[in-house]
């Protein structure tokens, strides 16, 4: 049983999503431009989904390139909003 059995999507989601963040955070330490480390970041998403998407050989059709255009679209929405109801709930 690995240690990933007993947890769910989201709680091993959240895992991976600091695991990076502490990587570009670490990067951005080593003195390298914070939008530099962002766009790295964006590529690198970008490489990945294609591979996961696509296997190691493929590629995305125009459409698969629009489905995972969308879904970043909503996820960086989502990201926006717990954003600014966090700086919203801050003010008061």
């Amino acid at each position: 049983m690995s240690n990933t059995d007993s947890k769910t999507d989201h709680q091993i989601n959240i895992e991976c999503l600091n695991r990076f963040i502490d990587l570009a955070n670490s990067i951005k330490d080593e003195g390298v431009d914070i939008k530099m480390v962002s766009h790295a970041l964006m590529s690198a998403s970008g490489y990945y989904t294609t591979y996961a998407l696509g296997g190691n050989s493929g590629s995305l059709s125009d459409l698969g390139v629009e489905k995972v255009t969308a879904a970043y679209r909503r996820e960086l929405e989502r990201i926006q909003k717990l954003k600014k109801d966090q700086v919203d709930a801050e003010a008061q």
